[in-house]
């Protein structure tokens, strides 16, 4: 049973390939999001410690646990690395 597969490289955005009209927020996010995870595991804080620790709620920290994005815009996301003691920097590059 042998199958003929088509390797099909991405663009490096998933949403993007999957045709999301949003795709590059979506991406922003998910890496934002990817980030602030990070922190909270390398730090061991579970949710109820990182709101002690911002004030974020620990509602904010399990929906971006749980990769549920769409109630977060980019700059709160960075405010809440900032709140983390984290240094956010950005890079912007806009090609046709």
């Amino acid at each position: 049973m042998s199958e003929d597969l088509e390797l099909v490289h991405g663009s490096g955005n998933v949403f993007r390939d999957f045709g999301s009209p949003e795709a590059d927020l979506e991406q922003a996010r998910a890496l934002l999001a990817a980030k602030i995870i990070a922190v909270l595991d390398d730090k061991r804080l579970g949710v109820q410690a990182a709101e002690a620790l911002t004030g974020v709620a620990a509602s904010e920290f399990s929906r971006i646990r749980n990769v549920r994005l769409d109630r977060f815009t980019i700059d709160r996301m960075i405010t809440i690395l900032g709140k983390l003691g984290q240094e956010v920097e950005v890079s912007i590059s806009v090609r046709p």
